[in-house]
């Protein structure tokens, strides 16, 4: 009896081993695409003799970052937070590692559209008909007051960009919301002596060309005069 099992059991494992040597090779599993980073974010490193200047702001800032970066090539090194800097109380919290320990000729900066936006009991985007502001108005003023007293402490020129337009049927915002919170803020300019870059009136007087349809954001062109408008001011703030 056992020495006609062996040979079969013999004869089946020789079977399996070329059934597995015919299978085919699975291929190894994809390994997920890495993200390229951002280079909006991206650190800078800088031109040895030329002034340093902060940009400050949320994603609307990080549209005009590159080229402001482009207009202001050899005049200055024009750096931003590797963030979205979100609302003003953001901006309390995170100032003393956006400042970090190096010297700011220009800081340009803007808190609004994240503050003015409504929010639910969770803290997550919704409509003005669900939820609660962000930051109310105050509480805006006051968080600006607190910012500007520490930039103030840089010693480096400030500039204050109003909050760009609210257009109608933007779905987590007020449309022209940003008139109110501008004009709290400009109190607390003039109380400081900042100036203004008035991004706010400029894309107004351009009827919102460049701003995308029921959209705080802008496109491309839209994006790209903004640095314009970033840039000149800038540029006047550091005499050039």
């Amino acid at each position: 009896m056992h020495t006609r099992i062996l040979p079969l059991a013999a004869l089946l494992a020789v079977a399996a081993t070329l059934a597995a040597a015919q299978e085919p090779e699975k291929d190894p599993p994809k390994q997920p695409a890495k993200k390229e980073p951002n280079a909006v974010l991206a650190a800078v490193e800088d031109v040895p003799g030329l002034p340093r200047v902060l940009l400050i702001g949320d994603s609307i800032s990080m549209g005009y970052t590159l080229p402001v970066r482009e207009q202001l090539k050899g005049v200055a090194n024009v750096h931003r937070p590797s963030t979205n800097c979100g609302p003003s109380t953001r901006g309390v919290e995170q100032i003393e590692k956006w400042l970090g320990d190096g010297k700011w000729d220009v800081i340009h900066f803007n808190f609004g559209l994240h503050d003015l936006k409504f929010v639910d009991e969770k803290g997550m985007n919704t409509s003005p008909e669900k939820g609660k502001l962000q930051v109310p108005i105050e509480d805006y003023k006051k968080n600006l007051d607190a910012l500007v007293s520490r930039m103030k402490k840089t010693g480096a020129k400030l500039i204050f960009a109003t909050t760009t337009p609210v257009p109608a049927g933007e779905p987590q915002r007020k449309a022209d919301s940003d008139k109110e919170y501008n004009a709290a803020a400009l109190e607390v300019m003039k109380k400081h002596g900042v100036a203004v870059n008035d991004l706010g009136e400029f894309v107004r007087g351009r009827k919102g060309e460049g701003q995308l349809p029921k959209n705080v954001h802008f496109t491309a062109d839209g994006s790209k005069a903004l640095a314009e408008r970033v840039s000149a001011e800038v540029k006047k703030a550091l005499g050039k």
